[in-house]
């Protein structure tokens, strides 16, 4: 939980930022947006005008989704005398998600991206007064193959969205894509931008400036990277895959970490900055106007191929493996292989909390290496070459009085907090099964994890014998609603049949099947009627 700790610190811990930034920005008196920071993750700037700033703060426990809320949107304004007020939390902008400002779309609508409740995908904002209201989704072909932290802007005009994210066509991890206004509320398929821009590490939070048709973004892979920094592309001739190379902004840049920026005016900048690469960030701006320096002079990209080199052991028995091609520039994310005892393992840091009132659980760690369930409590802090070593695919998290949840390797973080949401075993709590799985169109269960679940399930039940559950079924809206309804009701009762056969007592279980009457995500994409798919535990008592 150190990591964790720090993240209350950092508020008081300001000067320590102000050291991170790079010896060419002190100069500049670099300084923080006063009232605008927390100690949470403050990201995603975006510049709407009259005064205000509207930017995303995860992990706040003002957010619809209390502290495991992962990003809503906030606003700060400035006074005449340049002043940033407190922020306010925009819940007329917000989910229990993941939620970011793509900016203005024309002079009354906001275009905001949701993942949270019952909205995936961007809407439309209108402005009323003070307030925004919900008008509509908009529709934008394939958005849902983005996964990742996607971000963006929506560029002036509101005719082009630049967006990043790992697409199935991204060159490594996160790539920039356009996608150009093809009517009132749809947009085209995101066009990925091309190799100019995007490489095979991160290029993220694009702004594009129309009028002199420069792309700014972050990269931690261009000529120059240290951590992550703002570079500056220009496009050079038709078509959205024909840029200069990208040239570091020099003025905005640190050893630390910069995400996205937004222009106030022609000589106002705030951007994000984070300590180091993994680090909390901050909303930064010159604390005088001082003149922009910005490159006036690009040249096109030339593009070579990329062929990957070994590199030798370090010194101290540390084998540095590039993730990307060591031919690539700037300063690539490596993995470490320690080979020797001196070198010292941080643990894995966990934020296991309950769901519903978002206070922090006890909690003990388990997970299956061979034949054997190795199990950890948390004074016993769990590392990654525990995990690795055992060839751990997943690890189960349990807390007394709280459904087990399963937490896949790939989804435990490194340099953060992994979240972990727990739900209480009390009346009308209500937990879905993640990993229980059906042949296409039928109530038979389908894999072994599916059974393993299962199981796991049955375990916990039989520690609990009073309570009782109802299982519920749900699909997506496809087809005919009578038959769907028939085919959920059948899947709720495949779980209870197996639960009994597990030694689960058959008066504790009752079932029901919804069809598809209660979605949780859209019908409109195959990503969200798979969500719709489901299988759902009510606790009755």
């Amino acid at each position: 939980m150190t990591k964790f700790n720090n993240v209350f610190i950092k508020a008081s811990s300001l000067t320590l930022l102000a050291f991170c930034i790079s010896f060419h920005l002190q100069a500049q008196d670099v300084v923080s947006l006063s009232g605008a920071n927390s100690p949470q993750d403050d990201i995603n700037p975006v510049w709407i005008g009259d005064n205000t700033l509207l930017f995303t703060r995860a992990f706040h426990p003002e957010n619809i989704g209390g502290v495991s809320d992962p990003g809503d949107i906030w606003m700060t304004k400035k006074s005449d005398s340049g002043e940033w007020q407190e922020a306010v939390h925009r819940a007329d902008l917000s989910t229990d998600g993941y939620d970011f400002s793509l900016g203005l779309e024309d002079y009354l609508t906001l275009l905001v991206y949701h993942t949270g409740g019952a909205r995936f995908g961007i809407y439309q904002y209108s402005k009323f007064g003070k307030d925004w209201n919900f008008l509509r989704q908009v529709s934008m072909e394939d958005l849902d193959e983005l996964s990742k932290r996607v971000t963006g802007r929506v560029a002036s005009g509101g005719k082009l969205i630049f967006l990043s994210g790992l697409g199935t066509d991204s060159k490594g991890n996160e790539d920039i894509y356009v996608s150009e206004k093809t009517g009132p509320t749809t947009w085209s398929k995101p066009v990925n931008i091309g190799a100019a821009v995007n490489t095979l590490g991160q290029e993220m939070s694009p702004f594009y400036d129309v009028k002199s048709e420069q792309l700014y973004f972050s990269s931690n892979m261009h000529e120059g990277a240290e951590g992550k920094d703002i570079y500056i592309a220009k496009r050079m001739g038709d078509g959205w895959n024909n840029w200069s190379k990208p040239v570091k902004w020099e003025q905005v840049s640190s050893p630390g970490s910069e995400v996205s920026v937004t222009f106030i005016n022609d000589e106002e900048v705030v951007w994000t900055s984070t300590q180091n690469s993994d680090g909390f960030a901050d909303l930064l701006t010159f604390r005088t106007v001082i003149p922009l320096v910005i490159p006036e002079e690009f040249v096109a990209a030339v593009l070579e191929p990329i062929t990957p080199i070994a590199r030798p052991i370090q010194p101290n028995s540390v084998t540095i493996e590039p993730i990307y091609p060591s031919s690539s520039v700037g300063f690539p994310e490596v993995k470490m292989t320690v080979q020797a005892s001196e070198i010292k393992e941080k643990p894995i840091s966990w934020f296991v909390v309950d769901a519903k009132n978002k206070t922090l659980v006890p909690f003990s760690i388990s997970w299956k290496s061979g034949e054997s369930i190795i199990s950890k409590s948390l004074a016993d802090s769990v590392k990654f070459s525990d995990l690795a070593n055992s060839q751990v695919k997943e690890v189960k998290i349990s807390s007394d009085g709280y459904f087990p949840k399963s937490v896949l390797l790939t989804e435990i973080k490194s340099a953060e907090p992994t979240v972990i949401l727990m739900t209480k075993a009390e009346s009308g709590s209500i937990v879905l099964l993640e990993n229980v799985n059906f042949k296409r169109g039928t109530a038979e269960l389908e894999g072994e994890e599916t059974k393993e679940s299962l199981s796991e399930l049955a375990e916990f039940l039989i520690e609990n014998p009073t309570m009782k559950l109802r299982i519920h079924g749900h699909t997506d809206s496809a087809g005919d609603p009578g038959l769907n309804k028939g085919l959920s009701l059948e899947r709720a009762g495949s779980v209870r049949d197996y639960l009994i056969t597990q030694g689960v007592p058959f008066e504790s279980l009752r079932i029901s099947g919804w069809g598809g009457t209660r979605p949780t995500a859209s019908n409109a994409t195959e990503t969200g009627r798979s969500k719709n798919r489901r299988v759902e535990l009510e606790v009755e008592r």
